[in-house]
């Protein structure tokens, strides 16, 4: 049986369940009627708890499963709500005395550290932050905030996402894997649910800790009502520096302020490293030089030619390569239908990073390959790549059969 949903709506909460109560005495249906949010961007404030995973849904195990680790929950909301502002993201922990220093800046009311991070699903390179859902609940959407089973189950080792989000990238069992590392945690999806600007995904502090977070690394700053956060953010940018992220929080990317990627969920993340960005245009990014020196190379492999893609990777690729052309199929990939590797952009149409812009994924074949077909990749190649450490876009629940992507680090003699 599949997992069932319980009904919640951010707006009206009261009316929905009169709506439903009235369709149910004119048609008879019974108490355990259902709501789903309609699907796409219009339902990004719906509120959803979701049902837990089940042994008896029928759903075949993919993996062993160990117990998610919890915390205490986080009991009823109390406290004000509070209006989420700014947001400081720093590769490293803030220290105290920082942290300390920016609440006492002249306009800021409040200060909440989080762990925030970045894990690839999908090419999708989404922001989770680990959280006291206590405190961290107050900065939501009222609808959210006061959705005591959500910030419960997060509490209780799950996970809650947005719902668009959410429904686009869960497995049929209903779980994320937090990265695009082989051995990457699964974690339940326990709530679809509204988060604050700039957050996609939200898992409990001892999640954070299980996935390698850097406890504290960033801030969720509330200022004052009659003070614009623009006015305050020069101050907390002479504190934190240049180079740390003090970005405005809307429902639009703070185009000018430096944003801070650190990838987590496996060792392939680890060894890819983090960076600072500036966002371009046409939704291009410009990474800090030091790490795009520091990782970034061209050199030629088999079949392709010069490829420039991130250090880590370029030795997986070109055994992958070798052995393809080893095997005579040279000629299923077609090097001038090869879209390359390091691309430092958002995901079109997004401002999501894209597994191009840390230079661990490639195109190839493009035209007969396109996002949501089956694609004309021989298997063969496919498995070729997949034995030396990288997915294969075919098997996403969104197909994307050009697309190979990094998964974990495979050690070439």
């Amino acid at each position: 049986m599949a997992p069932r949903l319980v009904p919640e709506v951010t707006m009206g909460r009261s009316v929905v369940a009169i709506v439903l109560l009235l369709a149910c005495a004119a048609s008879g249906c019974r108490a355990s009627t259902t709501l789903e949010p309609e699907a796409g961007p219009t339902s990004s404030s719906a509120d959803v708890p979701l049902g837990t995973p089940s042994a008896s849904s029928g759903a075949r195990e993919t993996e062993p499963r160990q117990a998610p680790p919890t915390v205490s929950p986080p009991g009823p909301l109390t406290g004000d709500l509070l209006p989420a502002d700014l947001l400081v993201h720093s590769p490293e922990p803030l220290e105290e005395d920082l942290v300390a220093a920016v609440a006492e800046v002249p306009g800021v009311v409040h200060v909440e550290p989080i762990a925030l991070a970045q894990v690839a699903i999908q090419d999708r390179v989404v922001n989770v932050a680990a959280v006291d859902a206590a405190a961290y609940r107050r900065f939501t959407t009222p609808g959210s905030a006061g959705l005591q089973e959500a910030w419960d189950r997060v509490a209780g080792g799950e996970v809650a996402v947005v719902p668009a989000l959410g429904r686009r990238l869960r497995d049929e069992e209903g779980y994320l894997r937090l990265g695009n590392d082989r051995d990457a945690a699964r974690v339940h999806v326990g709530a679809l649910t509204a988060q604050v600007p700039q957050v996609d995904a939200v898992v409990n502090t001892a999640w954070g800790t299980e996935l390698g977070m850097r406890p504290g690394n960033a801030l969720l700053i509330s200022v004052d009502r009659l003070v614009a956060p623009q006015r305050v953010r020069p101050a907390i940018t002479r504190l934190v520096g240049r180079d740390v992220s003090v970005q405005v929080l809307g429902p639009d990317l703070d185009v000018s302020a430096v944003q801070t990627a650190v990838l987590t969920g496996g060792s392939v993340a680890q060894a890819v490293g983090s960076f600072s960005y500036r966002v371009g245009t046409a939704g291009r990014i410009v990474p800090q030089q030091e790490w795009v020196a520091g990782h970034i190379r061209t050199e030629a492999v088999p079949i392709l030619g010069a490829v420039t893609c991130h250090a880590v990777m370029l030795p997986q690729l070109r055994a992958a390569l070798a052995e393809v052309a080893a095997s005579g199929l040279s000629q299923e990939i077609d090097p001038d239908q090869y879209a390359g590797c390091y691309h430092p952009r958002f995901i079109a149409g997004s401002t999501q990073l894209s597994l191009h812009a840390f230079g661990i994924a490639v195109d190839l074949n493009v035209p007969g390959n396109q996002r949501g077909t089956v694609g004309e990749m021989d298997p063969r190649v496919v498995a070729i790549f997949e034995r030396w450490g990288f997915a294969w876009g075919g098997r996403w629940s969104w197909t994307d059969p050009m697309h190979f992507e990094m998964d974990r680090l495979v050690e070439v003699r």
